[in-house]
């Protein structure tokens, strides 16, 4: 809709008591919802509260071999790590309930692991390395296997080091058992910014901006962060954009979902109208929108409706950088028609953005806010700090690893407070859980990362404790996570 975003329904209604609200996380089916903005139903009894699906029965296998592999930027041959000898690596994709069962071989010259992101597996799959399990040596191989937990659009990524900033990353498409949207193709679209053997790598860029680099990036440092040579859109460069084939008429489905190391897009689609459905992987209020603002390990997914023929750019502007990412939306009326320049930047992006301000829980769940009880068991007030000049990144003052861990106990109701007292917007993120902001509507968007502004921005979020563990917390900007921005919320009594 050019000029704004749009949120349907509204949310109100009743307070539920302290047992309602312990079932606030299910997120499975046959959960029973108060009307208005009200909580899940029922006692907890013997149940856990992140309500699972059934179990279907199957399982599903994958191997993920990481290895070093040639990759192609724009004619140009570099030599990159990937996951089966491509970047992205190959699209999991499964069903709710269905077990996975994915053997990672490890054929890289370091040790590494598989995180993923956004799914709250159980902690010992969770792939953090020297918290949830030692890394993958060279030359070895680790099964990850578990239910498939929640529906929704995800990424799979290592989690050791800068590896995600080579191309260490994939897609994740947990299906429903019935889905519920009507439309009639889907795409996948992964946002990357890449450095990797242009002409050095993400830790030779980790020097340079510590200060002990060997100044092999070429200037590419700036007070903002790194200016990339190149921006991606399913590992190709906008001068060889993937293409979009779709049919007037049609409905498509985007899952756009942003696992580069640095960068915060704007997407905007030239011509057509965005309809927002999904964030983080988890159903909102159909929101329509101009441009979305995606930081890295966002993702969302949008519907577009193809009734305007012809060959249109999907842009994707790396926000306080150069250049742009970029795909093509192409009719197959159009098919003669020749793509738009790589640089062309659809008049949509300067329509107004959407804000976590626009976004309702589509079943409208809610904390209590006040009324029958006092509030969170436990609260969190935590400064985000750092700067480019000695680049060292904190939360509360504190570096990873020395960083003491968050305490929380299994059951309890968890609200975190944060302020952003650095000059750099910080894409926040849990692991094994979802929360649901706290974002002035009474019932906002459940998600696993989001955005905290820079210049004193401040963001706020509630949790359950309902997955017991050692679970990561940190910054999704690889370079502030390398650097000492992350602590560990850990439950009492271990995992």
């Amino acid at each position: 809709m050019t000029g704004g975003a749009r949120a349907t329904g509204g949310c109100v209604g009743g307070r539920p008591t302290r047992r309602e609200f312990l079932r606030l996380a299910g997120f499975g089916a046959g959960a029973l919802v108060l009307s208005g903005c009200g909580l899940l139903s029922g006692g907890r009894g013997d149940l856990p509260a992140l309500s699972r699906p059934a179990p279907t029965g199957r399982v599903l296998e994958y191997t993920l071999e990481a290895a070093p592999t040639n990759f192609e930027i724009a004619g140009r041959e570099l030599s990159t790590w990937g996951y089966n000898g491509g970047v992205p690596g190959p699209e999991i994709r499964v069903k709710e309930g269905d077990t996975l069962r994915v053997r990672v071989r490890n054929r890289l010259p370091a040790g590494t692991t598989v995180h993923w992101h956004g799914l709250p597996v159980p902690n010992e799959v969770d792939g953090v390395p020297h918290v949830t399990q030692s890394p993958i040596p060279p030359g070895g191989e680790f099964v990850y296997e578990f239910a498939a937990p929640a529906i929704g659009s995800y990424i799979y990524h290592s989690h050791v080091g800068l590896q995600l900033d080579r191309g260490l990353y994939g897609p994740l498409v947990v299906e429903p058992a019935r889905e519920e949207l009507s439309y009639d193709r889907e795409y996948i679209l992964m946002l990357d910014d890449w450095l990797d053997g242009l002409p050095g790598t993400p830790e030779d860029a980790l020097g340079e901006l510590r200060g002990s680099g060997r100044g092999m990036m070429g200037g590419m440092m700036r007070a903002r962060g790194i200016e990339y040579p190149n921006y991606l859109i399913n590992g190709r460069a906008p001068e060889d954009p993937a293409s979009l084939t779709v049919r007037r008429g049609e409905r498509v489905r985007l899952r756009l979902m942003n696992p580069s190391a640095e960068t915060v897009f704007r997407f905007a689609p030239a011509g057509h109208r965005m309809t927002v459905t999904h964030a983080d992987g988890q159903a909102i209020g159909p929101v329509e929108a101009d441009v979305l603002r995606i930081g890295m390990g966002e993702r969302y997914d949008v519907l577009l409706d193809a009734d305007n023929p012809g060959v249109w750019q999907l842009a994707a502007v790396p926000e306080g950088k150069r250049g742009q990412a970029r795909a093509v939306l192409r009719y197959r009326e159009s098919a003669e028609e020749s793509a738009p320049p790589a640089d062309v930047q659809p008049p949509e992006l300067q329509g107004r953005l959407l804000s976590y301000a626009d976004l309702r829980d589509a079943r409208e769940r809610s904390f209590p806010d006040g009324g029958l009880f006092s509030g969170p068991d436990r609260t969190f007030e935590l400064t985000l700090s750092g700067g480019m000049g000695r680049y060292v990144w904190q939360i509360d003052g504190q570096r990873y690893p020395e960083a003491e861990p968050l305490p929380v106990r299994e059951g309890e109701w968890v609200r975190v407070q944060m302020r952003n007292h650095s000059m750099m917007a910080h894409p926040m993120h849990l692991h094994g859980h979802f929360f649901q902001l706290r974002n002035g509507t009474g019932c906002g968007p459940f998600k696993d990362t989001a955005l905290v502004e820079a210049h004193m921005g401040e963001l706020a979020f509630d949790f359950v404790a309902d997955n017991p563990g050692e679970w990561f917390f940190h910054c999704h900007n690889a370079y502030h996570m390398e650097t000492g921005m992350a602590r560990v919320i850990s439950y009492a009594g271990g995992a």
